[in-house]
């Protein structure tokens, strides 16, 4: 699955001069391939001659042996052997044969502190422990397994042993309502439940097929990668409501963005909290971005001017802004954020290329107010739904995509790096029915 769709790795990999360096190292490589093979065989040539010499030479050992028994007769008498074997039990005692194992030993917990900086690295890539061992299904199961369980609990309850008939129509419809996915979402998988099964008996899973069917029909046209393609830089500003996670949001974006050779800016548009301003500067330099701010209370529209020519000036590929957290009913605020994209146009008249509406699982079917709002006010472009690990609501990002039609980025479900994850609406349906892959 894709993260973004861009040649930011590409341009800085196909440079001649790497080509020529490349093209040096092989023939250099290949003439000290040649060296060693000529002097391979000039040393075969030498170890034939003297192994011979060597199997001559034997005679003279064995003339040796007529000394041992001169040494063996007369030193026996001699107080200095006789010691040797009497103090081995002395020496063993008052000597240090006892303290050498014990420094043998010491090298074992040698290798102990190394498991330790293992987890060490795993919080400096932003990744959370354990991620990175699971699979890509895993991790979107696991996320949704609040919402999936709900659901699932539910219909188990309801349909174990039982005939399709109006009123199990009824409740599914119910159900589905209830788990957020929508009347729309609902009526769908009712009607197809009904065409194939009506007044027969169905199971829990037969259910859970159905609606995965359903909602992956739904959200397929929708799940498209971060589009960062065209003329740089690219300005790309993240909204949302207080507390929906756009500034993490953001910063991993950037680490991801980095990793594929991207050249990023990140400015810090959020005002109004020093703790947004430091987390947006940690992430930044785990990204190796360049990062801008100013301070708390200046205005976030000359933050974004600067940003912007600041980019362009220094050949950056893109800009990521942050915005301060914003109620959609807060009209003054939402003005704010108009004033944030009119100056941005004043240096880029296509700017921004994308706004990202970062919703909060958490919140269910008020996502739709939500993103009504911030449409009209910033002509939002695409959606990233955060925090699915946490709730049971998950079904919101259907209807969301539905009424909006808005694409789909990506999904957070965790607190590190590797758990914001490309949207796949096959992988997401299954598991919000708490399907297997």
């Amino acid at each position: 699955m894709s993260w973004f769709k861009f040649g930011f790795g590409k341009k800085k990999k196909d440079k001649p001069e790497e080509a020529e360096a490349e093209t040096l190292i092989e023939d250099v490589t290949e003439g000290a391939v040649e060296a060693d093979a000529t002097v391979a065989d000039d040393t075969l040539d030498d170890s034939h001659d003297e192994v011979a010499v060597e199997a001559d030479e034997p005679t003279d050992v064995d003339e040796a042996p007529s000394a041992e028994p001169v040494a063996t007769s007369e030193p026996a008498p001699e107080p200095e052997p006789e010691p040797e074997t009497e103090p081995t039990g002395d020496v063993t005692s008052d000597t240090a044969p006892e303290p050498e194992p014990v420094i043998e030993a010491a090298p074992v917990p040698d290798p102990e502190p190394e498991p330790d900086a293992e987890p060490d690295a795993a919080p400096n890539d932003g990744v959370s422990e354990g991620s990175e061992k699971k699979g890509f299904f895993a991790r979107i199961a696991s996320g949704l397994k609040k919402t999936s369980s709900r659901f699932s609990d539910s219909v188990s309850a309801v349909f174990t042993q039982r005939k399709l008939d109006n009123d199990a129509l009824e409740e599914l419809e119910d159900l589905l309502i209830a788990a957020d996915l929508g009347a729309a979402t609902a009526a769908r998988v009712t009607a197809r439940l009904a065409k194939d099964k009506f007044d027969k008996d169905i199971t829990p899973e037969e259910i859970k097929e159905a609606l995965a069917d359903v909602v992956a029909e739904t959200l397929e046209p929708y799940a498209q990668p971060l589009d960062m393609s065209g003329d740089n830089p690219r300005i790309v500003l993240f909204v949302g409501v207080n507390g929906s996670g756009k500034t993490t949001t953001l910063g991993k974006i950037a680490v991801k963005m980095t990793r594929e050779g991207a050249n990023v800016v990140t400015a810090a548009g959020d005002t109004f909290r020093a703790a947004a301003v430091e987390q947006l500067e940690v992430w930044s330099k785990r990204a190796g971005a360049t990062f801008l701010s100013r301070p708390i209370g200046s205005d976030a529209a000359g933050l974004a001017f600067d940003a912007v020519q600041q980019a362009s000036e220094t050949g950056a590929d893109a800009v990521l802004f942050d915005t301060a957290g914003r109620l959609q009913n807060k009209t003054e605020l939402m003005d704010e954020l108009r004033k944030i994209v009119r100056v941005i146009r004043k240096i880029d008249d296509t700017a921004p290329h994308h706004v990202i509406l970062v919703l909060d699982g958490t919140v269910g079917s008020n996502a739709l107010s939500q993103a009504e709002a911030f449409m009209e006010a910033a002509n939002v472009t695409g959606v990233i739904m955060t925090k699915l690990d946490g709730t049971a609501k998950g079904g919101a990002l259907v209807q969301v995509a539905e009424k909006f039609k808005l694409p789909i980025h990506f999904i957070g479900i965790g607190e590190g790096e590797a758990d914001l994850t490309a949207f796949d609406a096959r992988a997401f349906a299954r598991a919000l029915a708490g399907l297997e892959d």
